[in-house]
């Protein structure tokens, strides 16, 4: 069993890799397509690997909910599933709406007054 020491390091280690995955596509993406284009897919890939969820009702502890509805989904089903995806569809849905802001703010094309 994990003590609480472990755990806060696997989450740190989980939480940093994660974090380093959206630089490096950030970075790659940054690179070769627009502004708006890369801060979507790298909030949506944030979202998608950072969002939280319990494993399992009275549970004490988290884990990434990409990994919980996976395992939930494959093992008991779309019902058992539930409760990992709800917070992804809104991590999800926060990350696109943050990905339109920036669009329409930082990212968005100058006129040329001629």
């Amino acid at each position: 069993m994990l003590t609480e020491t472990s755990y806060l390091t696997a989450i740190y280690v989980y939480a940093g890799a994660g974090l380093l995955v959206a630089l490096c596509l950030a970075w790659w993406l940054g690179r070769r397509w627009g502004g708006g284009w890369t801060s979507l897919l790298v909030l949506l890939c944030a979202a998608l690997l950072l969002t939280p969820a319990f494993p399992r009702e009275g549970a004490d502890t988290m884990a990434p909910a990409l990994v919980v509805a996976a395992f939930q989904l494959l093992t008991d089903g779309m019902d058992a599933a539930r409760h990992a995806l709800r917070p992804l569809a809104y991590a999800c849905g926060l990350a696109v709406v943050l990905a339109l802001l920036l669009r329409l703010t930082v990212f968005r094309r100058r006129r040329a007054d001629s």
